[in-house]
């Protein structure tokens, strides 16, 4: 440890150390964030907390939320440590008198998990206001090794075609300058951005860092449904990480401080995983090693602490819904009845009625937000279908999209002007909807005499919450910018979804937003399952599926399973395999099937729910890598410690045999099921305990799908 440091501020649990170094002359830094023991003699340089003020500006020019004037200012004003609930929180105060700001450094652990929850929180302690640009939620160097060795990893996703990771060299984001021998920090950067409301719409709000020689990982999530920015960039000691919310530079995002009043920033998490000297991380032939798999079972054991408790979460029942490749926003009693009685002899638990219930004329989309049952579509009412749900023993469920007013819709006249975002006095409209303001009370008590009647009334107790609009940068009234409005808008959404929660505790909400456009940690920490597309394509989905656990939980991550009578008895089992790893989300014509076909169905509902017990406990590995958009084999395996079950996927175009690496299996004798199909040939398997390899074979002709259990002899 170098002799002029003053102090270190060392804090953490059995699963997590953190190191801050503390200078009276330099800002607060993190210098080790881990799973194991200090390993990082150097210095590091990066301030622990970025501000950007338009006084001041940056140190130095750049684009980066790195080297801010107020950040290198900030000092060491005291700590204070506790822990409660099974959680270990560390506050760190830090003070720039020149500029009259205070922040507050609030970090939160789960205890024995190798992740930490961060946010900030800025006052102004001056006599002047001060406007906010930008505030870091976290901002650290990855230290210990040189940006040569590193991998950054990302997420880009869309509508369609969500969570699509790829690991790459950082070097191909950010050039080698030669920086030690200009004796300068950098000013280039590796940055990522969201905009609006569709958190996830282009990236998922993830990324992560990796050593790969040694494995060595941090991954990192933005829990925030709206705006986010992440970067990675160098310094002269190595790489460096910056997470936030919304920023002017990406967003129209400041606010405005008075004396006295203080600013949070959204909450953000990183999760930790120490690598092994001689484990070469990803070797770019198949699997993740065992570094990086480590931090996601951390980040995994963090979401399942950060879960609000709710009872569908040891119950996890197979949803029915009659929208994918089904009856697509065109239900009625006639078309619904049979899929009922069809869906219940499947085994499903909840059968949610999808998009088209409240609609009379056939033309719903931009007249949508009084939300009462059609009469056409129902002559006998609603009800006669529900109690046709309730009878099979299944809870009914909707479809609602509650944030969005149908420009035609009655609800667009009767709320005030004020309770819809706006910009310069006009109300937002995007695809024919309005955008409710959910800082508004008439706004709240819309959604929430709504949900009430259709709970209290009708018995609803799941809702598949959807979200098609994007509103863009937010609202300016009653802001001191549009990103701000938003801002106040996110937080007031998520106090309104945890409002509906508190009064109807056992209501069932699905996070769906034109699939998976809006996939958080905002919503998910409150919202049961996640959609995880509306991809249409049984081959396409696949992928999706098997990245989803690196983006959402396993128990959380919703994957479509869509088999129908056209179908022969592979693509049905390879489809039910997309959704049975997962929470399983059924469609499919069932009623319209023969009795071979239905059996296949049901017995691979019957393998999903033998396997639920094991959700809230496995982690995912995947021992054909991350899977590319294109890949002919995809692979994804959920790991407990009495077995491992893995989905493989063979598409058009792939050869016969693929190679899975699982090296925790190593050296051990196992046992290879075919769980399901359990009475179809044409696969065969090959198992080698001295490499942790595992050969399967596939000479029945593509798309074929298998679930394989795999336990330690």
């Amino acid at each position: 440890m170098p002799a002029d440091i003053v102090e270190t501020l060392r804090w953490g649990h059995a699963g997590l150390t953190a190191i801050l170094e503390i200078h009276p002359d330099r800002p607060v830094a993190l210098r080790e964030l881990s799973a194991g023991p200090d390993r990082t003699p150097a210095r590091p340089s990066q301030p622990l907390v970025e501000v950007l003020v338009p006084g001041e500006g940056r140190a130095r020019a750049s684009q980066r939320l790195s080297e801010t004037a107020v950040g290198c200012r900030l000092r060491y004003a005291g700590a204070e440590q506790s822990s409660a609930g099974g959680w270990h929180e560390l506050r760190v105060r830090l003070r720039d008198e020149a500029a009259g700001l205070d922040a507050e450094m609030i970090l939160r652990s789960p205890d024995g998990v190798a992740a930490v929850q961060a946010r900030v929180r800025v006052t102004n302690t001056g006599d002047r206001p001060v406007p906010l640009l930008a505030v870091t939620s976290f901002a650290a160097g990855f230290l210990g090794r040189p940006v040569n060795d590193l991998d950054v990893l990302y997420a880009d996703s869309e509508w369609l075609g969500e969570s699509r990771w790829t690991r790459r060299p950082l070097r191909e984001h950010v050039a080698d300058l030669g920086l030690a021998g200009h004796g300068q920090h950098g000013k280039g950067v590796f940055a990522l951005t969201s905009s609006g409301t569709w958190s996830s719409g282009r990236h998922v709000p993830m990324g992560g860092l990796s050593d790969r020689r040694t494995g060595r990982t941090w991954l990192w999530q933005i829990e925030h449904n709206g705006p986010w920015r992440w970067e990675t960039g160098e310094r002269l000691d190595g790489a460096y990480v910056a997470l936030s919310g919304p920023t002017d530079l990406d967003h129209q995002w400041s606010e405005l401080l008075a004396p006295g009043e203080s600013f949070t920033t959204v909450p953000v998490a990183i999760a930790v995983s120490e690598g092994d000297e001689g484990d070469e991380g990803n070797d770019g032939d198949a699997g993740e090693g065992p570094g990086f798999e480590r931090a996601v079972a951390a980040l995994t054991a963090y979401r399942r602490a950060l879960l609000r408790p709710h009872p569908d979460r040891p119950a996890l029942p197979v949803v029915f819904n009659d929208y994918m490749n089904t009856l697509m926003g065109d239900p009625t009693t006639d078309k619904l009845l049979p899929l009922i009685d069809a869906a219940a002899a499947a085994g499903a638990q909840v059968f949610c009625v999808d998009a088209g219930w409240y609609d009379d004329g056939g033309d719903w989309w931009d007249s949508v937000g009084e939300w009462q049952p059609s009469q056409t579509r129902f002559p006998r009412g609603l009800e006669e279908v529900l109690a046709r749900i309730t009878g099979h023993g299944m809870t009914p469920g909707l479809w609602l999209e509650p944030e969005v007013i149908g420009v035609r819709s009655p609800m667009a006249d009767k709320l005030p002007a004020e309770a819809f975002l706006q910009r310069g006095g006009v109300r937002i409209a995007e695809h024919g909807r309005h955008h409710l303001d959910l800082r508004h009370p008439a706004a709240r008590a819309h959604l929430d005499q709504v949900v009430d009647r259709l709970v209290e009334e009708l018995g609803i107790g799941y809702f598949k919450l959807d979200y098609n609009i994007d509103p863009g940068p937010g609202t300016d009234l009653d802001a001191a910018s549009a990103g701000a409005g938003l801002l106040a808008h996110n937080r007031a959404h998520l106090a309104w979804l945890e409002g509906v929660l508190d009064r109807h505790p056992r209501l069932v909400l699905e996070n769906c937003g034109s699939g998976a456009m809006r996939m958080d940690y905002a919503m998910l920490a409150r919202l049961q399952l996640q959609s995880t597309s509306d991809q249409q394509d049984f081959l396409r989905y696949p992928p999706i599926a098997v990245a989803a656990p690196l983006s959402v939980l396993p128990e959380q991550a919703a994957n479509w399973a869509y088999p129908q009578p056209e179908m022969t008895a592979e693509e049905i089992a390879f489809t039910m395999c997309t959704g049975i790893l997962g929470r399983l989300y059924l469609s499919g014509n069932l009623h319209r099937m023969d009795d071979a076909q239905r059996t296949l169905v049901s017995d691979g509902v019957r393998l999903h729910q033998s396997l639920r017990l094991d959700l809230p406990r496995s982690t995912p590995c995947w021992p054909l890598g991350l899977p590319g958009w294109e890949d002919p084999w995809l692979a994804l395996g959920l790991r407990t410690e009495q077995v491992t079950r893995l989905g493989i996927w063979r598409r058009p175009g792939a050869a016969d045999t693929a190679v899975l690496e699982l090296p925790h299996l190593a050296g051990r004798d196992v046992s290879v099921e075919i769980a399901y199909p359990a009475a179809a040939g044409g696969w065969s398997h090959e198992w080698n305990p001295r490499t942790g390899k595992l050969a399967v074979t596939a000479t029945v002709p593509a798309p074929t799908a298998r679930i394989l259990h795999l336990r330690p002899l």
